[in-house]
């Protein structure tokens, strides 16, 4: 997205769109682009209608949150990112790209594990700490969707395939617990805590040890 303060921060990814990635594409036409942390309709379809050498990462929190989640009632700064998270229609079109087995989409997380005093401010930090709950709720996401069968290219194939590498070899297995998964509200650190990322519904996806 574009970061020039006079574009509404709502509109900065389209406006990048419009006025720097087609330009560029036009002009380069057989270059490979990452649009990494899509985060609206505009550019799901952008990357949808464009040739094989462009992609897009999503991450988890984009596909849980609106901008309500960050707003409505009060200020909630865990849930502040950037780029920030839209309104309900484009994070809708981000769980059907997600979940549509499209190699050109794939898992960025962007998990950013910012202290709370740096969040809890007047000025806060932009980011979403989501690594250690990332696998619980993307599987609760693929599952609503009906895609459970789809979340390991989303995750561990189309990423590594875009960029020519191999997949890891290593294995993880999910297992849909009787109870929701509990995962811990802070993580304490020599700096302070870290709050995690509330999904706001209650995981039942766990990583087998």
């Amino acid at each position: 997205e574009v970061t020039t303060p006079e574009v509404d921060i709502f509109d900065r990814e389209a406006v990048f769109i419009e006025t720097v990635l087609d330009p560029l594409r036009k002009r380069l036409p057989e270059l490979r682009i990452t649009l990494e942390h899509v985060t609206t309709g505009d550019g799901i379809g952008y990357i949808d209608d464009a040739a094989s050498n462009l992609a897009g990462s999503i991450t988890t929190h984009h596909l849980i949150i609106n901008r309500n989640n960050i707003l409505v009632g009060g200020i909630r700064p865990h849930y502040y990112c950037l780029p920030v998270a839209k309104r309900e229609t484009h994070r809708q079109a981000l769980r059907k790209a997600a979940t549509s087995g499209n190699p050109k989409f794939f898992l960025g997380t962007d998990s950013a594990p910012h202290v709370d005093p740096l969040k809890e401010c007047g000025c806060g930090c932009a980011g979403c700490f989501t690594a250690i709950n990332t696998l619980s709720c993307l599987a609760h996401v693929f599952e609503e969707e009906g895609a459970l069968d789809r979340l390991e290219a989303f995750t561990s194939l189309n990423g590594p395939a875009w960029y020519g590498l191999a997949p890891n070899e290593e294995r993880i297995t999910l297992v849909r617990r009787e109870a929701p998964v509990e995962f811990p509200a802070k993580i304490e650190t020599g700096a302070g805590p870290v709050t995690v990322f509330d999904p706001i519904f209650k995981p039942y996806w766990d990583v087998e040890a």
